[in-house]
């Protein structure tokens, strides 16, 4: 061992002897000074000990408060399972129903548009007059042609600004514990008659466009017609669009659809050629029709099977007559860019289905106290091109062509309608638009005359 070493060794060792030797008069020095130390360390026992107690207090009160929010979310567990399922995607914005009166899980909408058309109207063969129809949107049969409607002159431009296809709907859906879906929609729009006058109130009235209920794969109320194909519309700023070649009707139905297929109990109506309408007859109008749809755009095929029926007892007309036509058409998109609309329809007694009644059904033969019924082939295309997400064009060529009996029905009546339309909207942001269009039809008549119309009409929309 170094010397180092021996002396680190004997530091220690000399110092714990000498604390020996001093321990005992140390701790008789000391006594007092422990029994205070001792009075302290109790006094600071009790004190943990009081603490401890309240901890536990505390601990418990915590447990217990823990135990009831368990309990709450657990019983707000059960009430939402107890629920009924809501249908994907709808889902509802309020906590609550809206509608105090219906089931527990009914979503309710309400949506619509507000528009505005501004419209430069010139006739070539004749005036369209004052409070036609056919001032506020396009009506292939209400062209002037000379000697049916028209003086043979052509008219002045004549502008026209209205807000009367400004439209909204209310609409409730609602899935049961089962699965069973049902629901209902009402939808007004402004296109009714006159209510004021256009030098001060320009006030319409409200009238009914759509009024269905459903209960799983059926329908019953008004809405488009089950032999129309709405998907194939092409965009316009015109009301309609493709007037002259279109199928256009709503009317109150029963309606069954499972998958692409649907069949409908719809309204009947007989519209005669020249004459007034009848409302007669206890056949509905039957239509069936069959679709489908992808990525690639949508098709569909339709039928329509009607009686045509005249009994009036004033002059002795009772007649009745079995027709009906096919329709095909649909969307093709052709790319991110483009699209084509088109629809070709044809049959004998359907004219009331295509442009807005362009024609009658049919005409009355009196001397032979039967109905004729007019036949008729329809077709529109449309091509839709989109610049930038923002901006796109619409090129519409629409026409119709009709098989009238001149012996019945004179040589004033429409043999063919058609026109060509060419439009561009603009989305500035999302849910408005504004368009401009250019449009020119021209009517012909049995006897070979025609008469033509030009219009430039913008349009403002905001969709909600």
């Amino acid at each position: 061992m170094n010397r180092h070493t021996t002396q680190m060794v004997r530091r220690p060792l000399a110092a714990a002897l000498f604390v020996a030797l001093l321990a005992p008069g140390m701790a008789l020095a000391d006594t007092a000074k422990e029994k205070a130390l001792e009075a302290r360390v109790a006094e600071l026992e009790r004190q943990v000990q009081l603490l401890l107690t309240t901890q536990q207090q505390q601990q418990g009160s915590i447990a217990q408060t823990q135990s009831e929010v368990q309990q709450a979310r657990a019983e707000q567990a059960a009430i939402a399972a107890a629920a009924p399922a809501l249908p994907a995607g709808k889902q509802p914005i309020q906590a609550t129903s809206i509608t105090p009166g219906a089931a527990p899980g009914t979503t309710f909408k309400f949506g619509g548009f507000i528009k505005a058309d501004f419209l430069a109207t010139r006739t070539g063969d004749g005036q369209l007059a004052d409070d036609a129809t056919g001032r506020a949107l396009y009506l292939p049969g209400q062209t002037p042609v000379h000697g049916a409607g028209g003086s043979g002159q052509a008219s002045d431009v004549d502008y026209n600004a209205h807000a009367k296809f400004s439209r909204f709907n209310l609409g409730v859906d609602h899935v049961t514990e089962g699965g069973d879906k049902a629901g209902a929609m009402v939808e007004m729009d402004f296109f009714g008659n006159a209510l004021g006058n256009q030098s001060a109130t320009n006030t319409y009235g409200v009238t009914l466009r759509h009024a269905y209920m459903y209960w799983n794969n059926w329908l019953a109320g008004q809405t488009w017609s089950n032999f129309m194909d709405v998907a194939a519309l092409p965009e316009a700023v015109d009301f309609v669009g493709p007037t002259d070649g279109v199928i256009f009707v709503r009317q109150t139905q029963v309606r069954y659809t499972n998958g692409g297929f649907s069949v409908a109990l719809e309204n009947p109506e007989t519209t005669l050629v020249g004459a007034a309408n009848s409302d007669r007859g206890a056949l509905p109008d039957l239509t069936a029709r069959y679709g489908w749809k992808g990525d690639w755009g949508t098709f569909g095929v339709a039928g329509l099977l009607r009686q045509l029926k005249v009994d009036n007892q004033a002059t002795g007309a009772d007649a009745s007559k079995m027709a009906g036509g096919l329709t095909l058409g649909g969307k093709w998109v052709m790319g991110g860019s483009d699209s084509l609309h088109y629809q070709l329809t044809g049959g004998e007694g359907i004219s009331r289905y295509i442009g807005l009644g362009i024609t009658g059904d049919s005409a009355y033969d009196a001397i032979r106290d039967e109905l004729d019924p007019t036949g008729v082939v329809a077709a529109y295309v449309g091509w839709r091109h989109a610049f930038t997400p923002k901006l796109r064009t619409n090129l519409i060529y629409a026409r119709s062509d009709y098989d009238n009996n001149a012996a019945l029905t004179g040589n004033l009546v429409t043999k063919s309608v058609q026109s060509i339309r060419g439009n561009v909207f603009y989305t500035p942001m999302p849910k408005v638009d504004i368009g401009a269009e250019l449009m020119y039809g021209v009517r012909e008549i049995e006897d070979g005359r025609k008469g033509d119309i030009s219009r430039l009409q913008f349009t403002t929309k905001y969709s909600f």
